[in-house]
């Protein structure tokens, strides 16, 4: 009786009784958060292969390693959730078509395994050699192996190296966009909850991932330089922060376009949504989402487009500026997971949610995938040290 009472004291106005609980938690605002990254990792890295943005050519491989290292934990946010984690892998041998989430399956192991590694393993295959051949003890097998027998470094096979990667990257970039986009597809597609269908949730998804994914990267970027004591490459920065300011007016754009479409619509779901964005959301949706990781970040960068010189106050900023992104794109996503479970299909009431420190679905579990990816980046930075490359 007492814990039917607990249940119960969650609840405001009227909902169905399967709707006390949340079936998604925290676990599943990482999933989509992670893959963002990725993606928007991914497409920076590939504005200088392939756009020809040489300024930007500092952070090409930063940006394929923090790629990669997110990638690789991307999915384990959600493995960590199912109620019997060790049986995630009949997902891909028993492949259903039907099933959005089983296609994301096949849509993860493309981009990992073709697209990722394959141009990592393409863009260091010289270095690797040769770091095989310099090295002595364990690590001249690490690399030996890393080699995968293909030993050849004359020019020929070399320019052959770069024209593959090259094609890996043009590949790469629609599949990155198919990364996210399905993501946010999964979403949409949902469409008994009116918070999520809406035609636009890919594309919000898509450019909230390319917003991410710069943030990330350029606070990777001035991280690494500060821990090796380096200068930084202020016309890299400046470079990287321009397409973060685009990337943020085109975001909010579409998450602007996407309320007034809601508003001007005003379908019979409109009254409960309006409550819930007035109430339950009212901090992380206006004050973390929208304020804080949006409109501060995109005036800030606006105004440094204008600064001269003044590089100490803009390398602060410019750190100041990632670390709001990154939290206002997490809070869009807590928005669209958490939010679009408070309410109920009934439109006649609330369920309240309370997120836990420790547990499978806890603070402290989120936390881990979290710095999970962090340590494979530290980790692949000492493996494949960017700065140690050999010139051709």
């Amino acid at each position: 009786m007492q814990h039917l009472y607990e249940m119960l004291s969650k609840v405001d106005g009227y909902i169905y009784p399967n709707e006390i609980e949340l079936n998604w938690s925290i676990l599943i605002v990482l999933y989509p958060f992670i893959t963002g990254l990725v993606a928007g990792a991914f497409i920076l890295a590939s504005l200088e292969r392939v756009f020809k943005v040489k300024v930007l050519k500092p952070t090409y491989t930063i940006a394929l390693l923090t790629a990669l290292s997110f990638m690789m934990v991307a999915t384990l946010p959600l493995i960590s959730h199912l109620a019997q984690p060790q049986r995630f892998y009949e997902i891909m041998i028993t492949p259903h078509l039907t099933s959005a989430m089983a296609i994301f399956g096949f849509v993860y192991l493309w981009y990992l395994m073709v697209v990722l590694l394959l141009e990592i393993w393409l863009d260091y295959r010289r270095d690797i050699v040769l770091w095989s051949q310099e090295k002595t003890g364990v690590m001249k097998r690490v690399y030996k192996i890393l080699t995968l027998g293909v030993t050849d470094l004359s020019e020929s096979t070399v320019k052959w190296d770069d024209k593959l990667g090259y094609f890996i990257t043009i590949i790469g970039i629609p599949s990155a966009f198919l990364l996210h986009g399905y993501v946010g597809f999964i979403f949409g597609s949902v469409k008994a909850n009116p918070w999520w269908s809406t035609v636009l949730m890919p594309v919000i998804f898509l450019f909230s991932a390319m917003v991410s994914g710069i943030a990330l990267v350029m606070i990777v970027f001035m991280v690494v330089n500060y821990i090796r004591k380096q200068v930084i490459d202020m016309a890299c920065l400046n470079e990287i922060a321009k397409y973060l300011l685009i990337a943020l007016i085109l975001d909010f754009a579409l998450e602007g376009l996407d309320q007034v479409h809601r508003i001007y619509e005003a379908e019979e779901s409109f009254n409960i949504l309006d409550i819930l964005v007035k109430g339950k959301l009212t901090y992380t949706l206006f004050l973390f989402q929208w304020f804080l990781g949006m409109i501060v970040p995109m005036v800030t960068l606006a105004t440094l487009q204008f600064v001269k010189n003044r590089n100490k106050l803009k390398k602060r900023l410019y750190m100041m500026t990632g670390i709001l992104v990154l939290c206002g794109i997490f809070f869009m996503r807590w928005n669209v997971v958490v939010g679009g479970q408070l309410f109920s299909k009934s439109f006649y009431g609330f369920t309240t949610f309370k997120l836990h420190l420790i547990g499978s679905e806890g603070i402290m579990m989120a936390a881990l995938w979290l710095i999970l990816p962090c340590t494979i980046l530290a980790f692949l930075f000492w493996l494949l040290p960017p700065w140690k490359r050999h010139e051709v």
